[in-house]
């Protein structure tokens, strides 16, 4: 009898410690992107690109323990240039995500927004990208993160708008812009063609930033100069922090499954 009663002392400690430490989720977010990402407008990026405030936030929820988060963003890059044939961004983004897989216990989420560049009319690496390509260069950069790392998982953020006149170093224009809406539904049907072959693996972003940075352009963009006028495409540091904001839902999405 005292035996049983031990046992079921033991049991109820557990029970309790476990629902007294509700902060349990370590979380290591590897952020894959373009200039947006990477924070290259702004002042710190160190400390004001949108995946650190992204951390900021999801530390400040009860549940989680820990945030970690890698910068796995490049300037002018297009998911030609993450594709794990291109040899450049994808052996970086692998050694920062092994690098977090050393912490067991830790939930791996990749965190990708890829599609500004490869709208350009002109200039990055394979623009302008076809939306059946952009597709086809997701899915392998997919299913190489799912292959290296199986117990991921994988956001796809959507991207956000730019002005219509957007022309620095790169041309994207309106057929550019045009050709990132219609980026938006490629990105949908991965999500539901990796909902069947990867369950509760690859989650969709919130499609918001599209509307949201158009209607308050001037509020949360840089106004820079360009070639064919003042243009609006990276986020000041209210605009990365909106961005961010943006961001977590995916990530939350992605945390509860």
């Amino acid at each position: 009898m005292k035996q049983v009663f031990t046992i079921l002392l033991t049991c109820s400690l557990l029970i309790l410690t476990a629902f007294s430490n509700p902060k349990g989720k370590k979380l290591h977010i590897i952020f894959m992107g373009d200039s947006i990402t990477e924070g290259t407008a702004m002042a710190d990026p160190e400390k004001d690109a949108p995946g650190v405030y992204a951390a900021e936030i999801l530390r400040g929820q009860k549940k989680i323990a820990r945030v970690e988060q890698s910068n796995q963003g490049f300037s002018g890059h297009t998911t030609v240039d993450f594709l794990p044939s291109s040899n450049a961004d994808f052996p970086k983004t692998l050694a920062a995500a092994e690098n977090f897989t050393k912490d067991q216990g830790s939930l791996l989420i990749f965190s990708i927004m890829l599609g500004t560049n490869d709208s350009a009319i002109s200039g990055p690496n394979g623009s302008p990208v076809s939306p059946a390509d952009y597709k086809q260069n997701l899915q392998v950069i997919i299913r190489n993160l799912l292959q290296r790392f199986p117990n991921a998982r994988i956001v796809l953020q959507y991207p956000i708008w730019y002005s219509p006149n957007t022309h620095n170093g790169a041309r994207y224009l309106q057929e550019g812009l045009s050709r990132l809406e219609s980026y938006y539904p490629q990105l949908d049907t991965l999500v539901k063609e990796f909902g069947i072959t990867h369950p509760h693996q690859v989650f969709g972003g919130s499609k918001t930033g599209l509307t949201y940075f158009k209607e308050k352009k001037e509020e949360l963009l840089i106004a820079e100069n360009g070639n064919s006028g003042i243009f609006y495409l990276h986020p000041n540091e209210k605009g990365s922090w909106q961005l961010a904001k943006i961001w977590v839902k995916g990530i939350e999405n992605a945390i509860r499954h």
